[in-house]
């Protein structure tokens, strides 16, 4: 019998090795990439990319995220790039980014507004500052036939030495403006000018319309990396921009949700403690009572029975309209196109949008879809400003 389950056991086995070799045989290895998206830091800093590539230049490279780095700073041999908004810059600061780039550091800046004819200023403290203009780029009188080749709506720089210029992906619908003849030299596409460079006492200064190319997404195409290497050689390279940060309580959420769970549970305690009733229960209100939200709906309902639809909407052009000047100066003077150009900058919508919560309202009654449609697109442009 023991003979027998020896030579079942050999069997067994050889039949298996068999059939593990042919499988060995057979077996194909192959890989496979799996795309999870971002990483966590690169979601947290829009210019991470950049950072590295510099890095991998030999460039030494930090990251700010205000203009107290300004006061432990030195001029000589910093590149200092303001790539966040400034909109809450006081003259004060402006003064000491100026004094900086005078005593021989390099400034750069993204122009943040457009020049207004009418109060000769844009709003934008520095750009005013160093007498350049920023304003939309002309549209072409006929439509350019398309052509081959990537220069077609890139920016080009020549350098010296260089036969060829190199290539970058502005934001060809703004355009630098030198009215002083100040800029050293520039960098243009076919209908604007996007980069200049002022000498600035033993420093200079870089305006650029946008800093887009050199976010994590395109700082890989045309020569937008090479650009931003070529501006900062020879220095150490600071960038400032605010990046955004966990607050305390979503950290709490993350890290500590028990302890989170029982301080709420703490504090309700000791909420029903104090609250506990000291006198008689009041009776429970009646049903019949209106709740808030009734009586919302029963307003707009009302105001839509009694004003219609065309009253509601240009209610709502009107508010717009309104907060566009308290944008962008001289707003009310310019014409349709002008006027949402300019509103598709300030409220990054497309162009569609804004057309269609702009434009003329039918004769004819909206259909509920149409109307709730187009009220959507209103409310959308007026939030975003």
């Amino acid at each position: 019998m023991s003979r027998v389950l020896m030579w079942v056991g050999l069997l067994f086995v050889c039949l298996f090795g068999a059939a593990a070799f042919y499988a060995w045989h057979k077996a194909i290895p192959y890989e496979e990439i799996v795309d999870r998206g971002p990483s966590p830091e690169a979601l947290a800093n829009p210019y991470l990319a950049a950072e590295h590539f510099l890095r991998q230049q030999g460039l030494s490279v930090e990251h700010a995220n205000s203009l107290e780095r300004l006061s432990t700073l030195s001029s000589k041999g910093n590149s200092l790039l303001l790539l966040g908004d400034r909109s809450t810059m006081s003259p004060r600061q402006v003064e000491q980014l100026l004094e900086w780039a005078k005593t021989g550091g390099h400034l750069l800046l993204v122009a943040e507004a457009l020049w207004d004819e009418e109060t000769g200023r844009s709003g934008d403290l520095l750009l005013d500052r160093l007498q350049l203009h920023q304003g939309l780029s002309d549209e072409p009188d006929e439509p350019e036939p398309p052509r081959k080749g990537k220069a077609q709506d890139l920016t080009k720089l020549y350098v010296d030495n260089e036969t060829a210029p190199t290539y970058f992906s502005f934001d060809t619908d703004f355009n630098l403006i030198d009215p002083q003849h100040l800029a050293q030299f520039s960098a243009n596409s076919a209908r604007s000018s996007h980069l200049m460079q002022l000498n600035v006492g033993e420093g200079r200064v870089t305006v650029v319309t946008d800093s887009d190319l050199w976010k994590n997404p395109s700082i890989g195409k045309h020569d937008n990396a090479w650009l931003l290497w070529y501006l900062g050689q020879g220095t150490a390279v600071t960038l400032l921009f605010n990046s955004d940060t966990d607050d305390l309580f979503t950290l709490l959420i993350r890290y500590f949700p028990e302890a989170l769970v029982a301080l709420i549970v703490l504090i309700g305690l000791a909420l029903w403690h104090a609250g506990m009733r000291k006198g008689p229960i009041q009776p429970p209100a009646p049903k019949a009572r209106r709740q808030l939200q009734e009586h919302l709906k029963a307003s707009a309902d009302f105001l839509l029975r009694r004003s219609g639809q065309g009253t509601l909407l240009h209610g709502l052009q009107r508010d717009i309209l309104r907060a566009a000047r308290r944008r962008h100066p001289g707003f009310e003077h310019l014409d349709n196109a002008e006027q949402w150009r300019v509103l598709e900058h300030l409220t990054r919508q497309p162009s569609h949008v804004i057309s269609q919560a702009l434009g003329p309202l039918p004769e004819k009654r909206l259909s509920s879809a149409d109307f709730s449609r187009r009220v959507a697109c209103l409310q959308t442009l007026r939030n975003a400003l």
